[in-house]
């Protein structure tokens, strides 16, 4: 018990020093931004431990932080590999192609309106589909390597992007697109000085959404077909062997990936999207 009384010490004092960070004189610097939820983490992940250790959870219910540490250094080989196989080849690949082909479309789609039209709601049923629908057929067509992964992330954030860049696209107001008519300006004139610079916090709003949908693409994916390489493979083999450590060092993997596709991106749009409200200091 000895451990438990730990864990709701270690609880409170993770409050208390939140608290005082998000009210002191420092409140929202960059210093306390950074400093507040690594707090919080390494407070989750201590009384993770302490609960775990103290009410001596099996290994099969809920490995300890330091047990998954412990798989997670001894196996950086494989993790690797998969990382390799399941985040680079599978997910970014098709995210690159998905994000891109829609950015495309979404430029037919705004230009001509029967492609609005006929397209868009076509798109909502698509996007609609389970993945675990989709995930078997595409496996089946284009095999068990890492090119059934990115065809499934092209179909995940394909229309997602489509959406949220023919939205912006119209985000211009007709007083604006008038005064460039006014100016004699031509349809690809104004779309490059006006249109597209609105359109680029919804772009940005589609590229953070697809970053999630890729990870999560191919990794579902894997568990239908995949050679013995990869996240989703190595996920769904080592449940079966009961190593939950791996599994959670796997989880770990596919974290940070997420984090820093997610803050990459974020990255990007602060520095392209320097003038707009949301990113003004």
């Amino acid at each position: 018990m000895i451990f438990v009384f730990c864990a709701i010490l270690l609880w409170l004092f993770g409050w208390w020093l939140n608290g005082r960070l998000a009210s002191g004189p420092y409140a929202g610097t960059r210093l306390v931004r950074f400093v507040a939820p690594l707090v919080f983490g390494l407070t989750v992940i201590g009384i993770w431990e302490l609960v775990v250790r103290g009410l001596e959870v099996p290994l099969v219910i809920l490995p300890a932080p330091s047990v998954i540490a412990v798989r997670f250094g001894g196996s950086l080989p494989v993790l690797w590999a998969d990382f390799v196989q399941t985040i680079i080849k599978g997910a970014l690949s098709g995210y690159i192609i998905g994000c891109g082909s829609a950015f495309l479309m979404a430029i037919a789609v705004d230009r001509w309106d029967f492609l609005r039209l006929g397209l868009l709601p076509v798109g909502n049923f698509v996007a609609a589909l389970p993945i675990v629908g989709t995930a078997p057929i595409l496996v089946m067509w284009f095999g068990f390597d890492w090119h059934s992964k990115a065809a499934v992330v092209v179909v995940m954030v394909f229309f997602p992007m489509l959406v949220n860049t023919v939205a912006g696209l119209r985000e211009a107001t007709a007083m604006q697109r008038d005064l460039m008519e006014t100016y004699a300006a031509t349809y690809w004139q104004s779309f490059l000085k006006l249109r597209l610079p609105a359109a680029m916090p919804f772009i940005f709003n589609g590229l953070k959404i697809s970053t999630t949908l890729a990870l999560i693409g191919a990794i579902v994916a894997e568990f239908f077909g995949s050679p013995t390489l990869g996240m989703g493979f190595r996920i769904s083999t080592s449940v079966g062997q009961l190593s939950l450590d791996m599994v959670w060092a796997e989880i770990v993997v596919a974290a940070l990936a997420g984090t820093a596709f997610y803050g990459l991106v974020a990255m990007i749009e602060k520095a392209v999207t320097f003038w707009h409200p949301s990113q003004r200091g």
